[in-house]
């Protein structure tokens, strides 16, 4: 291959020389004059459609064929652009050299020297009798940023037009400290971004996520985000790395826990807010069951945790955590270690895998341990929870501050009294003391977790009741009032013309009500009226009784029982209201009539309905 000069020659730049950017700093340093640089359009829509991607070498790519342009323009260097525009079917088939023999075609037709930094296309266009330049990539071993790193650095923060900062210190206890006062140039980040880029591409386990205006890429130890706009207002590229890597025994785990890791957790949640080594937890779990002769897998996005060469780290397959789990089932892990759960599909993966019975731990964001819990619940049916989790622990600064297990159970929720309320629910307990601190069940329609000591002393159950009945009370009447008169009744007060509306046909609104609740509800008058005593009676036929009148029609009526109110209800169109047997009004009408007890029916005959 030629490595001489190529003074008054015609060059032609492929897609890899330009992203190198060996051919700008060539022009700089005066290596090339008086020669014609030749930039095939294939190359450039090959890096627009790298760049549309979100692909950094798209974007390294147009920056340097700008800079090239004001190189040339400045040197008196022509830079022009020749060949065909690439069809779809190119694009399709560029990896597999379509494009390269684009511009191989140019560097023909031309009579051209080509100056490529990638080997297979130098060979190919030697064994096509085409001049080459094989320039080799300068591949650096040591990063641009890395100078601004320690052994204290958890993380690098640059951002143009803004000094460098680093988090210094430990999870928990760090501080931000400035390491350069000099701000960061444009064309800085862009010669880091070129670097990275490189260096992830030629090391074996380097793995990049793009997004429209946003990078990630694993390379070695060091997670590196890469943000530009439109996503963030400015190029921003920040490094995360490990300042430690722990074992169990370094968190002072309790002999208990120790021993439940070892023979019965296998749903385990490590919770915690951002920084507080929730992943540094996640590897050490990693290694323990790895030592204890266990298959150990994880799943990562991007692969960052620090484990040993035994353990098998597995990115999402073609994007989706959901293929990978397909694969990861027939591999037949003993463990699986998902970090991070982030998504709903990921949910539902990391829920899937443990009902077919692979250990799992997984990695949230969470700012208490039953936030952690609440990321499930919605996600997941309420009483498959504890099949799928029966261990949380909650790490802040580095330490393991909060272990819980999730037990589930069918019983009288604490609080409430009457057997006939008994529902499953999820009893959430302190680990090491086995005190129960939370219940989690339907309440109404909605999931609750009600914490059992406010429920003990009734506040917990007051509270979710009164606003509960409220919220349905109040479509009848705005100035509805509800009073808990014990742990598993309320009563309700509204106005009179009300009455019928809430309690429904046969009682079937203020049953659904009750059904929904979970608690026994009197409907009373909010304001009292004695009114007139009316003579009626009162007949049985079948499962209903049947209070008749002889002149009142479409009143609203109220039902007393030795002075002591009963109910409210509207006389119908037939003069008589129907009370159902079953309904606890009719249980009640029913005992008194049983026990020769005083009924008397008031009516306020001023007003309808």
């Amino acid at each position: 291959m030629d490595d001489s000069n190529d003074n008054n020659n015609k060059l032609v730049l492929d897609t890899s020389i330009i992203i190198d950017g060996k051919v700008s700093r060539m022009l700089e340093y005066g290596e090339l004059n008086k020669c014609e640089i030749i930039i095939p359009i294939a190359v450039l829509d090959e890096l627009q459609a790298q760049a549309s991607l979100s692909r950094e070498q798209g974007f390294i790519g147009l920056n340097e064929v700008k800079r090239l342009r004001e190189l040339c323009s400045s040197k008196g260097i022509t830079l022009r652009f020749e060949g065909e525009r690439p069809s779809m079917d190119d694009i399709k088939l560029a990896r597999h050299g379509r494009i390269d023999a684009l511009i191989k075609d140019v560097a023909k037709k031309e009579g051209a020297t080509l100056i490529t930094a990638d080997y297979v296309q130098a060979l190919v266009a030697e064994a096509e009798g085409i001049n080459v330049r094989y320039i080799r990539k300068d591949v650096k071993r040591e990063l641009s940023f890395e100078r601004y790193i320690d052994e204290q650095t958890m993380s690098l923060h640059m951002m143009e037009d803004v000094s460098i900062f680093a988090k210094k210190g430990k999870p928990g206890a760090f501080e931000l400290v400035k390491v350069r006062e000099e701000p960061c140039t444009h064309a800085e980040l862009m010669n880091m971004i070129r670097e990275i880029s490189d260096a992830a591409r030629l090391t074996p386990g380097a793995n990049e996520i793009s997004m429209n205006g946003a990078t990630v890429i694993q390379l070695g130890n060091y997670r590196i985000a890469i943000t530009r706009p439109p996503f963030s207002d400015k190029l921003e590229i920040t490094v995360v790395r490990p300042t430690v890597r722990l074992t169990l025994d370094d968190y002072r785990v309790s002999k208990r826990l120790m021993e439940r890791l070892k023979s019965r957790a296998e749903g385990i949640l490590i919770a915690g807010p951002p920084g507080s080594g929730k992943s540094t937890l996640a590897s050490s779990l990693a290694e323990f069951y790895m030592k204890q002769g266990k298959i150990v897998k994880t799943f990562e996005s991007p692969r960052d945790l620090q484990v040993s060469d035994a353990i098998t780290q597995y990115a999402p397959l073609e994007g989706s955590f959901k293929k990978a789990a397909e694969i990861l089932l027939l591999v037949r892990p003993d463990y699986t270690i998902f970090d991070e759960v982030r998504k709903s599909e990921d949910f539902e993966v990391f829920a899937d895998m443990r009902l077919a019975g692979v250990g799992m731990v997984g990695v949230v964001h969470a700012s208490s341990p039953l936030d952690a819990i609440q990321r499930f619940i919605g996600r997941v049916e309420l009483g498959m929870i504890p099949h799928i989790l029966d261990t949380i622990i909650f790490v802040n600064a580095g330490a393991i501050v909060k272990v819980y297990e999730l037990n589930l159970t069918v019983r009288v929720p604490t609080g409430m009294v009457e057997q006939d309320l008994a529902r499953p629910l999820i009893e959430v307990r302190d680990f090491e003391t086995n005190r129960l601190e939370y219940e989690i069940y339907t309440f109404g329609e909605e999931n609750v977790i009600v914490p059992v000591e406010a429920e003990s002393s009734g506040d917990g159950i007051k509270r979710l009741a009164e606003e509960r009945i409220l919220e349905v009370v109040r479509r009848f009447d705005k100035s509805a009032e509800v009073k808990i008169t014990g742990s598993s009744s309320a009563l309700v007060r509204v106005d009179r013309s009300a009455i019928p509306l809430l309690i429904g046909k046969s009682g079937s609104t203020i049953k659904e009500l009750e059904r929904m609740l979970g608690i026994s509800i009197d409907v009373e008058p909010r304001i009292r009226s004695m009114g007139e005593q009316v003579k009626f009676d009162i007949s049985e036929q079948g499962n209903s009784l049947y209070i008749t009148f002889e002149d009142i029609v479409n009143k609203s009526v109220d039902v007393y029982v030795d002075d002591q109110y009963l109910f409210s209800a509207m006389v119908g169109k037939k003069a008589r209201i129907k009370v159902s047997k079953d309904s606890d009004v009719g249980k009640r009408l029913l005992q008194a009539l049983l026990a020769n007890s005083r009924i008397s029916i008031l009516v306020d005959r001023r007003g309808n309905g």
